[in-house]
């Protein structure tokens, strides 16, 4: 069995990074898997990921999943043809503050880091094509906050260890696609 391709896609805040994955996951499979790893945690964010929802193709299996991506990507990788990951910023947030206190401690962060590597190898060697998107938190202001700076400094950590192994790159720069790697 052959393996997939990874393609990561990063950018901005509301820089197209999801539309212009979902336009990849379209033309390449019908039957996509949604892998989402927002939580409705407040109303603003509900209201968000239902219209994410709306937006996706009726044919798309959507998947709500804050923490045990890599799980789903091994399973659903052999039986899909298509997964996105939306997002890695989620997914990576989740994992940091699942031991709040301990934020700081460098251990919980290699923590988090190894389990994005293992992601990292996962997406890889699947046979389905792995769409993975980021934010690029690091770009902007320094955080005025500990949680903050530890936070940006991990996702960058994790967007870089994603972007290594991936076939493909793009960083999305005002609603425009720039291909970078691949």
């Amino acid at each position: 069995m052959s393996r997939g391709k990874l393609i990561f896609i990063t950018g901005g805040a509301r820089s197209g990074k999801s539309s212009f994955a979902e336009e990849i996951a379209a033309k390449t499979s019908k039957e996509v898997a949604y892998l989402a790893a927002g939580q409705p945690l407040d109303e603003e964010m509900a209201h968000r990921i239902k219209k994410h929802r709306e937006k996706r193709p009726n044919t798309w299996e959507t998947y709500e999943e804050p923490i045990e991506v890599r799980e789903l990507v091994s399973r659903l990788g052999l039986e899909k043809e298509v997964i996105l990951i939306d997002c890695l910023t989620l997914l990576t947030s989740n994992l940091l503050l699942r031991k709040e206190d301990k934020v700081e401690d460098s251990r919980w962060q290699g923590e988090i880091l190894a389990e994005i590597e293992k992601l990292a190898e996962v997406s890889y060697k699947v046979p389905a094509q792995v769409i993975i998107v980021s934010n690029e938190v690091g770009m902007g202001l320094v955080p005025d906050n500990p949680l903050g700076r530890v936070y940006r400094d991990i996702l960058g950590r994790a967007n870089s260890i994603i972007a290594n192994k991936a076939d493909e790159v793009f960083i999305m720069i005002s609603g425009i696609p720039l291909k970078v790697k691949g």
